[in-house]
């Protein structure tokens, strides 16, 4: 499970969102370092230290993780890109207040298709009890890129024993769920998830994105999983616009795997 998650904290409500969900997310894991970064454009200890204060008020006394804190100054995707290398982090959560503009660049967004790591991005508006029993995994007809990205998605499954749904969009006229690609994805699936995969959803619909939230909406779905395809070492790299759309119009936490 990943060890340390960094958690980007502007101050900002969009972020708390990002804040709130990272303590539930990792309360109960014994040596979680947490990594709460402090953004501002310029250095203000007053300030910080009010921030510290409001995120260490909602620890429980069930918390069992680490707590660390790191800054950023100023902030900026790029910034905060390369605080993760240098501090080696295994995944990234954070809070966005999102964007209905489909051609939108959000920092959100760009910071989740420039990842080369695992982003949690909690969109502002997320219900406070959490809960996660049901995650759905959209995959496209192609051949998995990297199998092994899979395990992080075991290794939350585990964690909180939720149940895996596949989520395939296709078009009106498209014959699906047969092909040579799409059956090794199937054995795939049942060997890197375990007992957690539950199922692989078909879906005619001539809207992918529109087929995805209709989906989550109807089927309680407590967190998106998607693999961007802008970073697939086999065959040609899309320019990402799915990821994008989602990272920016979910409702619903989504997790982006990244290698």
């Amino acid at each position: 499970m990943n060890k340390t998650i960094l958690v980007p904290y502007d101050f900002s409500k969009a972020s708390e969102y990002g804040v709130t969900y990272a303590i539930d997310f990792a309360s109960s894991r014994p040596g979680v370092d947490l990594r709460f970064c402090l953004i501002s454009e310029a250095e203000d200890p007053e300030l910080f230290e009010k921030g510290k204060k409001k995120i260490t008020d909602q620890l429980s006394r069930a918390f069992q993780g680490k707590i660390t804190w790191t800054q950023l100054i100023p902030g900026s995707v790029k910034g905060l890109l390369e605080k993760c290398v240098e501090e080696k982090v295994d995944m990234v959560i954070m809070g966005t207040s999102g964007s209905t503009e489909e051609n939108a660049n959000t920092k959100t967004a760009e910071m989740v298709l420039k990842a080369e790591f695992p982003v949690l991005v909690v969109p502002a508006g997320t219900v406070e009890d959490f809960k996660l029993s049901r995650i759905a995994l959209v995959l496209g007809h192609n051949e998995i890129d990297d199998p092994n990205l899979l395990h992080t998605l075991l290794q939350i499954s585990r964690r909180f024993n939720a149940s895996v749904t596949v989520l395939t969009i296709a078009g009106e006229s498209k014959n699906y769920g047969y092909s040579e690609e799409e059956e090794r994805n199937e054995h795939l699936l049942e060997y890197y998830l375990e007992s957690f995969y539950s199922h692989h959803v078909y879906i005619k619909h001539k809207d992918v994105v529109e087929g995805i939230f209709d989906y989550i909406e109807a089927h309680d779905i407590d967190m998106v999983a998607i693999f961007p395809n802008n970073h697939v070492k086999k065959g040609t790299p899309s320019e990402g616009r799915l990821t994008r759309i989602l990272a920016q119009q979910s409702k619903t936490p989504l997790l982006a795997i990244e290698h």
